[in-house]
């Protein structure tokens, strides 16, 4: 019997390093698991209100999203410390997911409060995309406004099916009403988000002026994103958003957002005092 080739070696090993990360990831979940979270509370999804992709959102109240974009140790050493409640949801940032893949997203999924939001950037292969972030245990999942209007509709529909609430991240895009006027159904939320390299743009600014004009025609709840601190969290539920994206960051980091060094505990429960 002739030897292997050298794709089936590749596949071969390429099994052995996904099955060795899934184990290392489930051991870190496992131990992350058995940490004492920073208040004792029973955790709830979110509160009652209106019914979103098998979850229910009110749309009048107002939810964090803390991402994180660095690794799972990191998050390990994080998540234990986030106030426990039913307004805080946890994001795979896209960095997140590159470094650490599915096995990553659901060990996160496993060890973290509230929603889990895969933050995927779908661009293509919307129904394959979303199957995956959802075996992962993700509720929530994104994709690019910028991305063929099939590839989104697929993503809006297969969302529906899945049970995940679907997100479409207007990164890049001039006219958010451009990207969803041709859509048969609008996403659960659509993402207002100023880039992490617009971050050093001081004239680059999240355009809030976008969110009455969507409300005006669409329900649907927004969401702020891009370099969001403490000052920034008040413009976005000034300006009417519903969720605020925060990043989680480490020291030396040039974004805004929580960084590790800093008291977690106290910084998130700011951030929620801020967008009550």
């Amino acid at each position: 019997m002739a030897g292997k080739s050298w794709w089936e070696k590749l596949a071969e090993y390429n099994r052995q390093q996904e099955t060795q990360q899934a184990e290392q990831w489930a051991a870190l979940a496992a131990r992350l698991s058995k940490r004492k979270p920073a208040q004792a509370e029973p955790l709830a999804i979110l509160p009652t209100g209106r019914q979103t992709a098998g979850l229910n959102f009110d749309n009048n109240s107002r939810y964090l999203q803390l991402a994180f974009n660095h690794d799972l140790s990191t998050a390990v050493g994080v998540l234990p410390k986030i106030v426990r409640d039913p307004r805080i949801m946890i994001e795979a940032g896209t960095p997140f997911i590159k470094r650490e893949g599915m096995a990553g997203v659901r060990a996160l999924a496993r060890s973290a409060p509230g929603i889990t939001v895969a933050d995927m950037k779908v661009s293509d292969g919307a129904v394959d995309e979303v199957r995956m972030a959802a075996q992962a245990g993700a509720r929530a999942i994104t994709v690019l406004g910028s991305s063929p209007v099939e590839t989104l509709r697929l993503f809006i529909e297969t969302c529906k099916q899945m049970g995940m609430i679907s997100m479409i991240d207007m990164l890049g895009v001039e006219d958010p009403l451009t990207v969803l006027r041709p859509l048969y159904t609008p996403p659960d939320v659509v993402v207002i988000h100023r880039g992490r390299d617009e971050e050093s743009n001081r004239a680059k600014m999240i355009r809030y002026r976008h969110i009455s004009r969507i409300r005006s025609k669409y329900d649907v709840m927004i969401s702020a994103a891009g370099g969001v601190n403490l000052r920034e969290a008040r413009s976005a539920v000034f300006n009417g958003a519903n969720i605020v994206v925060v990043n989680v960051v480490r020291p030396g980091d040039p974004w805004d957002g929580i960084r590790t060094s800093d008291d977690i505990t106290a910084l998130t429960q700011q951030f929620l005092e801020t967008i009550a």
